[in-house]
Parts: structure tokens; C-alpha cells; sequence
């Protein structure tokens, strides 16, 4: 199992795979189980943003088992959001914001002891 952090720019914290597009964040998606998967919006003029992974997630009916949303587009994340808890999965968890600090040690912690 593995947790994954989508974001073009933001370095990857320790415990995570970074993917730094949506294609590549829906393949890991696709080919991995996922933990903690934490979206950014803005992905990069022109590109597929975070909204295309939640509908790539929702179509697929792959989702990992807690959703982070840790973009600094308030427009982008609402919209993330929304569609995520629209789509009502069971049993995962939807945040509505970055990571704190505990899941970031825990992630880190889990990475080293494996």
C-alpha cells in the first residue's frame, strides 16, 4: 500500500510517492492500493488538473482509503471536494485541506519502518 501526493511544484513529503501530473496520479491509482492520497488543483497551464483525477477516481471506482486536499485554488479544492463527497464512497475519509502534521510523521514514520 502506498499513499501519493499530486502536486507539480511542492516537494514530496517522506512517506510518499509524488506524481506530478494527472495521468500519473490516476496510473498509480490504477496499478497500486492507496492510503493517503493528497491533490493539488493547478497542475500546469494547458494540463489536466486535480478535478480530472477525482472523476478519473469516481469513474473508476478505484478511491484510496483518505483523500487529502491540500490546493491553494479555494475554487479548485471546493470543486474536488464537492465531488468527492458527492460520489459518497464508503468508508473514506474527506478532507477539506492539507495534511496535518501528524499524518505527515506518520506517513514518514510508516516509510521507514517498512
Amino acid at each position: 500500500m502506498i499513499n501519493v501526493f499530486l502536486d507539480d511544484v511542492r516537494p514530496c513529503p517522506s512517506g510518499f510517492v509524488v506524481a506530478r501530473s494527472a495521468e500519473e496520479c490516476l496510473l498509480l491509482l490504477s496499478v497500486s492500493e492507496v492510503n493517503i492520497l493528497s491533490l493539488d488543483f493547478e497542475l500546469g497551464l494547458g494540463e489536466p488538473n486535480g478535478l480530472a483525477v477525482v472523476q478519473g477516481i469516481i469513474v473508476s471506482g478505484k478511491y484510496p482509503k483518505e483523500v487529502f486536499v491540500h490546493s491553494s485554488s479555494m475554487l479548485g479544492r471546493a470543486q474536488m471536494v464537492q465531488a468527492l463527497r458527492g460520489a459518497n464512497p464508503p468508508g473514506v475519509k474527506i478532507h477539506d485541506g492539507p495534511m496535518p502534521s501528524h499524518v505527515l510523521e506518520a506517513a514518514a514514520g510508516d516509510s521507514r519502518n517498512a
